[in-house]
């Protein structure tokens, strides 16, 4: 079992930067791939980042490439999300995943666990 731990959401406006961190408990967290993911009210829940378990490799949605960046602590048992130039379309819970059997997934399907989430919310 991993437990999961989002925070760093926010109300921020257009152009502006937040950071979201993502706290693992459980097993070992270097085991495990993982990614971001949203969802914005009425939609459907989204793939947005996702980062191997050595951090070496990073696969991003079109929408966010060039202004996200997903990356990794082990040794902190920590993911991050760095989040630059806001856009009002990307107000959204944000959701950090695990998945222990595939590489850089973009589905949900491929996640084994997930955290509560996090708010993220951008001003125009």
């Amino acid at each position: 079992q991993v437990r999961l731990v989002e925070s760093g959401g926010g109300l921020v406006q257009a152009g502006g930067s937040l950071r979201l961190s993502c706290a693992a408990s459980g097993r070992t967290f270097s085991d495990y791939d993982m990614g971001w993911f949203r969802q914005a009210p009425g939609k459907e829940r989204e793939f947005v980042a996702a980062i191997t378990w050595s951090g070496a490799t990073t696969n991003y949605a079109t929408s966010v490439k060039g202004r996200f960046t997903i990356s990794r602590d082990n040794a902190q048992n920590t993911i991050y999300l760095q989040m630059n130039t806001l856009k009002p379309e990307d107000t959204a819970s944000y959701y950090c995943a695990a998945s222990g059997h595939y590489h850089l997934g973009n589905r949900e399907s491929q996640y084994d666990y997930w955290g509560q989430g996090t708010q993220v919310t951008v001003s125009s």
